[in-house]
């Protein structure tokens, strides 16, 4: 099996990635992926989740720049589209300014 990334990065807001880490269902989906890439499908089982709220949460995950979207290519030629955690850890530091996030990336 292999996978390959299908998706470019942005710069998202660390607000909107603390929102998306207060989830319980967007957090048991960064677990889930932080080995390699999963479908929607496994995700779903993973999850105990209905398929919409893990699509929901998948696209959130996405837009905060947390879960990356790969296609993988299965040893009978087939493919379907994964996801993949993009960070292994997060840092939040509160300050006078403001909050500061920083994400440690994972090795690809």
């Amino acid at each position: 099996m292999h996978a390959s990334n299908t998706r470019s990065e942005s710069t998202p807001e660390p607000a909107a990635q603390l929102d998306v880490l207060g989830d319980e269902c967007a957090r048991m989906i960064l677990v889930a992926t932080s080995d390699g890439p999963k479908t929607a499908k496994e995700l779903t089982k993973r999850t105990d989740s209905s398929s919409a709220t893990v699509y929901r949460r998948i696209n959130n995950l996405l837009e905060s720049g947390l879960l990356s979207e790969c296609v993988r290519f299965d040893d009978d030629g087939s493919h379907t589209t994964a996801y993949e955690a993009t960070i292994e850890s997060v840092s939040v530091q509160i300050q006078a300014d403001g909050i500061d996030v920083s994400l440690s990336a994972t090795d690809e």
